[in-house]
């Protein structure tokens, strides 16, 4: 087949739409080659499989823009995607081939960034390392960070208010984003990006847009809020008996000030698989522990070089002391500090590696969750003979990341078909029950969609549906993720 023509079964608004994109903005805005469009059609973690007859890649604002004012001529449905690292299904076209992937990869400038002002204007494009690099030179950093940072983009980020290892201290994005740049479903440039302090105008459209994972626009800038350099820092591990313990551990700290950015508590098991398949990983500590926390402290530039580790050093020496902590050791170096992170950040390919597995992104107040964690693994394990459940994550902020891996020996389709759901729907009913939310940090995408509209108080899924009518009546921007429209609104 000719790779410069779109796949045969693609519809003739579909074709109009590619041959008007490519006459416009060039042969270098369309992808039609299915080799090409391909790895941008399945998530990454491989459970949600697409297809699109093309993969259009603007690269500007203006371009954006047009594309969409053609797909609303034509009726053709397009899906924003960035370095899609979605963990829900939530940048992948559907099935069907009826939408096209919109691309924000070639929009990747820094269009402004002062240390000055802790400001930063970037791009939907813009890989989180590029930004963390560019506020590094200008004496600032970015608090946000995630094991993705290598490949996810600003614009999806914003688009599902991404949390990562700092929230603690700095927020989700939502805190981050100062302003927004987006094309509505009409065409329209929402021009946000002015970071006001005040602006009394009716409805934060910014706020709106942010989280609303490419359902309501399509984010082509940000202007993001950076805070000062890092001048010291102390990575402490710690090994304990319980999550409640934890919790006891990170209440003692809080009390001393809010240098800590980061609480992450990871189970001795999940620690194990890490260093199974990680060449060169040694354990932080002698001996095996039932739980573990990392723990990230941190000064300015300017303070004192040893403020982090006079802060934590004599807490954990306390908490020893009282049998909360049973063991703990403060990185040495800077490449010890990053060895740390590097378990961390490796647990999640570990988990993925260990076999077929339910991954849930949930959050509960912070005081429920250590209770939470111990007695919905022991409820799920007790309902599904076989399975093994555990939890890792951000417990400073009540977030954790709690999978359910399948008994040994199963067939992986048959068990993601059958069984799957219904753990699923177990986990997060006890969620519900505790007043938690079955989305902390990764967004609804096609994989929750049903479970939120299940879950869901009927007042915010009417409002949810309302707001998606009102700004794309169409139903052309991602469709099938966050909301389903209710059968008899406009479809393309």
């Amino acid at each position: 087949m000719d790779a410069t023509l779109p796949d045969p079964a693609a519809t003739p608004a579909q074709r109009a739409l590619i041959a008007d994109v490519r006459a416009m903005l060039g042969a270098r805005a369309v992808t039609t080659d299915p080799g090409e469009i391909a790895p941008w059609t399945t998530d990454w973690r491989g459970r949600w499989h697409g297809r699109a007859a093309a993969l259009l890649s603007p690269a500007d604002t203006n371009e954006v823009a047009a594309i969409v004012r053609l797909a609303a001529h034509h009726r053709v449905a397009l899906v924003p995607q960035g370095g899609n690292t979605s963990m829900v299904g939530g940048a992948t076209p559907p099935s069907d081939g009826s939408a096209l992937i919109v691309s924000l990869r070639r929009m990747d400038r820094i269009r402004q960034i002062s240390g000055e002002a802790g400001l930063a204007v970037a791009e939907a494009g813009v890989i989180l390392a590029t930004l963390h690099d560019a506020a590094g030179g200008v004496g600032r950093r970015f608090p946000l960070t995630l094991g993705a940072r290598g490949s996810a983009t600003i614009g999806g980020l914003v688009s599902t208010n991404a949390g990562g290892t700092q929230v603690l201290r700095h927020g989700t994005m939502r805190q981050l984003v100062a302003g927004v740049e987006a094309v509505l479903p009409d065409g329209q440039v929402h021009d946000g990006l002015a970071a006001l302090r005040k602006d009394n105008r009716g409805y934060d459209l910014n706020q709106l847009l942010i989280g609303a994972e490419g359902t309501l626009g399509i984010v082509t800038a940000a202007t993001l809020r950076l805070v000062p350099a890092i001048g010291a820092r102390a990575v402490a591990w710690a090994g304990l008996a319980s999550p409640a313990a934890a919790l006891q551990l990170l209440r003692r700290i809080e009390r001393a000030g809010d240098a800590v950015e980061s609480f992450e508590i990871i189970p001795g098991d999940s620690l194990d698989r890490v260093l199974a398949q990680l060449p060169g990983a040694r354990a932080p500590l002698a001996g095996r522990h039932p739980w573990h926390v990392l723990i990230e402290a941190v000064a300015p530039a300017g303070a004192s070089p040893d403020g982090p580790a006079a802060l934590i050093e004599p807490m954990l020496a306390a908490a020893i002391a009282d049998g909360m902590v049973d063991d703990a050791v403060i990185a040495a170096s800077e490449a010890q500090a990053d060895a740390f992170w590097r378990l961390r950040d490796s647990l999640s390919d570990a988990e993925r590696r260990a076999g077929p597995a339910v991954q849930h992104d949930i959050a509960v107040a912070v005081d429920a969750m250590p209770g939470f964690m111990i007695d919905a693994a022991r409820a799920a394990e007790a309902r599904f003979p076989g399975t093994h459940a555990t939890a890792f994550g951000h417990l400073g902020d009540g977030n954790v990341h709690f999978h359910v891996r399948a008994p040994a020996g199963v067939d992986a389709t048959a068990w993601y078909r059958d069984d799957a759901p219904v753990i699923t729907a177990f986990v997060h009913d006890l969620v519900t029950a505790a007043g938690g939310t079955i989305s902390a940090e990764h967004g609804i995408g096609q994989m929750k969609r049903d479970e939120l509209a299940r879950l869901a108080p009927p007042g915010r899924i009417a409002a949810l549906t309302a707001i998606k009518r009102a700004l794309d009546p169409l139903g052309l921007f991602n469709p099938g993720k966050l909301v389903a429209l209710a059968p008899g609104d406009a479809t393309p």
